[in-house]
């Protein structure tokens, strides 16, 4: 069984986008990115001071109707001004959970609609009417809640509410780096950082097994590494404990070509080597 993983990231993460369509499309990649290497959860932490046009409030607007099953965007969402260019997101396509054993291995994402006598509810979970549903004795949902539907026959239609988290992931604020590295679940804590550990095979195989037990991964903003969001100096990279809050600062483009890699192509070079099997 593994852990979940979680990538944190700044609310300054678009500011270097000519508008909000490019804007809309660099942070499609971060999703996609969050989607492809089952990413249970993305916090955005801010850094106002170098926020620019997009802050916050658009970087987790963006993502957590990336991260809505399209068949619940209608639903969820209105129309907002942050999600102008929405349509300029790549799908996510987010594989579904498999099923306990002789059941269809999909869980889907539903909300419901209308609470109803009796513990049954009716949920909005992509079929082609809402179903009703009875609520599991461990769960107290309401109107317009968001609930994990598992499937197990769409003709005729077998479906049942399950007390966990869908597929793919969540998106939500933090107050800061060391809240998110403080979280229980937060597993092991690493720091993104050119002037890091070299992420090389040898550190790899050492890092793979720790990391699928649950890691919490910190990348920087476009304008500024995370050493310097955190006062840290590069020259003190890494240090012994790797601080602050972190058990390691890792290098995942060593030898960089480029002077700047940008926080969209670093979620990637960094979340696909760690997802790799022995």
């Amino acid at each position: 069984m593994t852990g979940d993983t979680t990538i944190v990231v700044p609310s300054s993460l678009v500011r270097e986008a000519e508008d909000k369509r490019e804007a809309t499309r660099k942070l499609g990649y971060v999703a996609r990115a969050a989607a492809i290497y089952r990413i249970e959860r993305i916090l955005v932490f801010p850094d106002r001071e170098a926020e620019g046009r997009w802050g916050g409030e658009f970087v987790r607007t963006v993502l957590a109707y990336a991260a809505t099953p399209p068949y619940l965007r209608r639903e969820v969402w209105d129309e907002r001004d942050e999600l102008r260019y929405a349509g300029v997101l790549p799908p996510m396509r987010v594989s579904p959970r498999t099923g306990s054993a002789g059941e269809t291995p999909e869980s889907r994402e539903g909300i419901v609609t209308e609470v109803g006598p009796d513990d049954r509810v009716r949920v909005n979970c992509g079929m082609q009417h809402p179903i009703s549903l009875l609520v599991p004795p461990s769960m107290a949902v309401e109107e317009g809640e968001r609930v994990t539907v598992r499937v197990s026959s769409r003709e005729p239609v077998r479906a049942r509410i399950v007390d966990e988290d869908p597929p793919g992931f969540t998106v939500d604020a933090c107050g800061d780096i060391q809240e998110a590295l403080a979280r229980e679940d937060a597993g092991l804590c690493i720091g993104t950082s050119r002037h890091g550990d070299e992420l090389t095979r040898s550190r790899l195989a050492e890092l793979a097994p720790r990391y699928r037990d649950g890691a919490t991964v910190v990348f920087g903003s476009p304008g500024r590494g995370l050493p310097e969001m955190l006062g840290v100096s590069p020259e003190d990279l890494p240090v012994e404990p790797d601080s602050p809050g972190f058990d390691l600062w890792l290098n995942t483009v060593p030898n960089q070509g480029s002077e700047v890699v940008h926080t969209e192509e670093a979620v990637f070079a960094t979340l696909a080597p760690l997802a790799l099997r022995d």
